[in-house]
């Protein structure tokens, strides 16, 4: 006698069809696509994040916008007492320093990134970019101690001095040697963002078609040549890319810059003479606010600082992009 049983397919089947108006695409896997939709809204909570942050910080500096206007960006008064709030010294401060940290920085980085991508041995490659990388992870207070005990005595005693008797007939270098000032803010910058644009850099290098070196060492160039003529065009990107970055990086940092810029709202030429950014004047401030505009003004400052830091970081992450589309990178001949 034959046994008519049911196929327990024929569930999984059923449950297919009734699951396809639900999940488009024809025939799915409930379990991929719910963890689809979880990692998706994963992905979607960072964007909520900024957006959020964003809209925070708008709110909490409405007061100052509607009460200085364009007028918080371009003034130079900041004077809690009579509350007039100009940004303009803390934005150049900010500027300035970055830039001076990228002016220190960026030279020092392509060559740690030359050696590592394109010239070291390679039982050296992985310990040396160890070494540079845990610069990164070195927290901003252990620099900033190491700027106040270290850093700024030796710029007072042994680097300032000459250079204002060898250069004090330009601007930038007139004026009591203090140690500290926007010439530390810059140094200790520049350390800070060294292993950013060093480990980009070098990543993007070896991203670049091993076809480009090849055709350079075959028509006869050097490996120098090779790597200014071959390996540095179509890097140029991603190298600018990883040089955003770390402004990027410069623009927000907070602590060190505090404990060795000097900390006053001035704009000076020199770059012996004390400043401040926009990070360390919040950091400084924030909790002295009494008045609401006091606080509303701080706030500006931050989503000013906000703003730029998150434009920076995206050109830099689309440049940094277009390198990795380069077909058949993988690394030095």
């Amino acid at each position: 006698m034959e046994r008519v049983g049911v196929d327990p397919m024929d569930g999984a089947v059923e449950a297919r069809k009734w699951l396809r108006p639900l999940w488009p695409g024809g025939d799915v896997n409930f379990g991929d696509r719910l963890f689809r939709l979880i990692t998706a809204a994963f992905a979607a909570g960072g964007v909520l994040t900024l957006a959020a942050m964003a809209l925070q910080m708008t709110r909490a500096s409405a007061l100052s916008l509607s009460h200085f206007g364009f007028g918080f960006v371009v003034g130079t008064k900041w004077d809690p007492v009579r509350e007039l709030f100009g940004a303009l010294p803390f934005i150049y401060g900010t500027l300035v320093s970055s830039l001076l940290a990228l002016v220190i920085a960026v030279p020092i980085s392509l060559g740690v990134a030359v050696y590592l991508a394109e010239l070291a041995p390679r039982w050296i490659t992985r310990p040396l970019g160890f070494v540079v990388e845990l610069l990164a992870a070195i927290p901003s207070v252990v620099y900033g101690l190491w700027g106040i005990f270290v850093l700024a005595p030796w710029l007072r005693e042994t680097v300032q001095p000459p250079l204002a008797q060898a250069f004090g007939f330009l601007p930038l270098f007139r004026g009591t040697p203090r140690g500290f000032g926007m010439l530390a803010g810059g140094l200790i910058l520049a350390i800070m963002i060294l292993p950013t644009i060093a480990s980009v850099s070098r990543d993007v290098m070896r991203a670049v078609p091993n076809i480009y070196r090849e055709g350079a060492l075959a028509l006869g160039a050097t490996r120098w040549e090779t790597v200014w003529a071959a390996v540095f065009p179509a890097a140029r990107s991603g190298i600018v890319g990883a040089t955003i970055l770390g402004l990027g990086r410069a623009l927000g940092e907070t602590m060190a810059v505090t404990m060795v810029i000097g900390n006053r709202g001035e704009i000076s030429s020199s770059l012996f003479a004390p400043s401040a950014t926009m990070a360390s004047v919040i950091a400084n401030e924030y909790t002295e606010a009494a008045s609401d505009l006091y606080l509303a003004a701080l706030s500006e400052l931050g989503l000013l600082l906000f703003a730029v830091t998150v434009l920076l970081n995206v050109i830099a992450r689309l440049l940094v992009w277009r390198v990795g589309r380069l077909p058949g990178g993988a690394g030095r001949a």
